[in-house]
């Protein structure tokens, strides 16, 4: 299926059989990026009397109950309510599926205290001031991203600047391959999070920050459609399946 859309007075062809998909499979055990030391996926058949969800038990359907913590196993979505008081969830904030995102390479820096950061300077002479979206590859980028094992480790994050400046120029959706935009251990400062929330002095409802995607070498950096799709759970994060589609002018 192709489809043609207008964006900034062009006519764009977008083949919606040729998605580029950047979650990350959630499957049951330890085969599953990880962050924060929280439990692996779960994927277990129901027990209800002498009925055993699973085929190959004898049983006539497989049903499973699947336990998960969003934040921790795998691609995710996550609103404003991840840092607020009061319950704002993920399928109330994002209301809007479809957008133009720009994908870029960014570096993660040393720093003196042995962090590895993005930081506001690698990002503004970049930016394309006509898309909701930023998808940021982080460098290196190596293939065990995908089962990458973060808890305890430290890993890269994004300075509380860099998300300040998305926010100002008015990105609504933040897609990163890092565990969180925030240092693991920050004493609860949360300092990323809220500069692109602008929270809590101008709470930016609809924005959304989606972690521990993944973007393929071969996908390179430009602008593309995306489509980031979530479970409709009254949940401050969901697990989620953002997916590119590239860009032909018409």
């Amino acid at each position: 299926m192709k489809a043609i859309i207008e964006w900034q007075s062009k006519k764009i062809e977008i083949d919606f059989s040729a998605g580029i998909d950047l979650s990350l499979p959630l499957q049951n055990g330890e085969a599953n990026p990880n962050a924060f030391h929280i439990p692996f996926p779960l994927f277990e058949p129901i027990k209800v009397g002498d009925f055993v969800g699973a085929v190959s038990q004898g049983s006539s359907a497989n049903c499973e109950n699947l336990f998960i913590n969003a934040h921790g196993n795998g691609t995710h979505t996550e609103c404003i309510g991840h840092i607020t008081l009061e319950r704002n969830t993920i399928n109330g904030c994002l209301t809007d599926f479809h957008c133009m995102a720009q994908v870029v390479s960014l570096a993660l820096v040393q720093t003196e205290n042995g962090d590895a950061v993005i930081p506001l300077a690698n990002a503004q002479n970049w930016l394309n001031q006509n898309v909701d979206a930023v998808v940021i590859r982080s460098l290196p980028n190596e293939p065990g991203k995908k089962l990458q094992q973060y808890s305890g480790n430290n890993p890269g994050y994004l300075s509380a600047e860099l998300c300040h400046f998305f926010a100002v120029n008015k990105i609504k959706h933040l897609l990163v391959d890092l565990p969180s935009v925030d240092r693991e251990e920050d004493g609860g400062a949360m300092a990323a999070h809220k500069a692109f929330w602008q929270y809590p002095e101008q709470p930016r409802m609809a924005a959304t920050i989606t972690e521990m995607a993944f973007v393929p070498n071969e996908v390179p950096d430009g602008i593309y459609f995306l489509n980031l799709q979530i479970a409709s759970f009254e949940s401050d994060a969901s697990p989620s399946k953002p997916v590119l589609y590239a860009l032909k002018l018409v």
